[in-house]
């Protein structure tokens, strides 16, 4: 049985306190608005007024926060009543930068910090699913990687860069932010096409988009431009949606025709149009 600490009891930080407290550990927790931390003593949680309350005693403590600001500023909180041994698990999505500067900050003045963003929503952190990543000090990580194995599906160390989790978290996000946007630009389609919004997203199971990803995405990031989707073929393409769609909003499309006509414009028409990302595969 661990005594452990949240700092943030939002939705993700509320379902990882609450999966923590019913695997048999000791939580304590803290949010900025209390009835987030109250609505948690049904599973066992007690509720801290203050950070520094929240930690005292902790031999873990898990920071689910909003951004760098709020994570500088609770932790400067909490850091008095800090355990000599006990580890900042920091859970936040972070600016990489920041993230450097403040783990070498901290952990040269003898605060044990590790950064572990993660991939997956409450349902996930109370399941134990999906995926987190960890970087800095690898001795850190190694203390603590069995009770983090146990609040996730798929556990990965980065290495010792503390930023490495930071910015390869605005990786994956930047995906599922992607296709957040091209769906809705599909549903768009569908609308303006008569096609039952549940219909058109059933057609997506038809994509293999994880051989997408291992064949163009990996040639991408080669600078593999050879065509099998020829750049001008693909503009005509998204021409035909973009006259589908008419005066309806749509959300990625136009700035890809926008970015397609730049490099058809600067000769590379007859490339794959994977030739999208060139200038972030250019090497200097």
């Amino acid at each position: 049985m661990a005594h452990i600490a949240f700092l943030g009891t939002g939705l993700l930080g509320g379902a990882f306190a609450e999966a923590a407290a019913k695997r048999g550990d000791i939580v304590v927790a803290w949010n900025r608005s209390m009835d987030k931390v109250h609505a948690l003593a049904q599973f066992g949680v007690t509720a801290a007024a203050s950070p520094a309350d929240a930690v005292r005693g902790a031999t873990r403590v898990h920071i689910v926060l909003k951004d760098d600001a709020i994570v500088e500023e609770v932790i400067a909180a909490a850091r008095l009543a800090l355990a000599p041994d006990a580890i900042l698990i920091d859970h936040t999505t972070t600016l990489p930068a920041l993230t450097a500067a403040r783990s070498a900050r901290l952990n040269a003045a003898g605060v044990n910090y590790l950064h572990c963003p993660v991939f997956m929503g409450p349902p996930a952190a109370r399941n134990a699913q999906g995926s987190m990543m960890a970087s800095g000090p690898r001795a850190l990580f190694e203390s603590v990687a069995t009770a983090l194995a146990k609040m996730t599906g798929r556990l990965q160390y980065m290495g010792e860069r503390a930023e490495l989790a930071a910015a390869n978290k605005l990786l994956g996000n930047a995906m599922i932010i992607g296709l957040v946007g091209v769906m809705a630009d599909v549903l768009t389609l569908a609308q303006a096409s008569d096609i039952d919004s549940e219909d058109a997203i059933k057609l997506l199971g038809l994509l293999d988009l994880n051989a997408m990803v291992a064949g163009r995405g990996v040639n991408m990031a080669k600078g593999n431009f050879t065509p099998s989707f020829e750049l001008n073929m693909a503009r005509k393409d998204v021409r035909l949606m973009l006259e589908t769609s008419g005066d309806r909003t749509m959300v990625t499309l136009p700035a890809i025709a926008e970015r397609m006509d730049q490099l058809i414009a600067a000769g590379h028409g007859a490339a794959d149009a994977s030739v999208l990302g060139i200038d972030a595969v250019l090497r200097p």
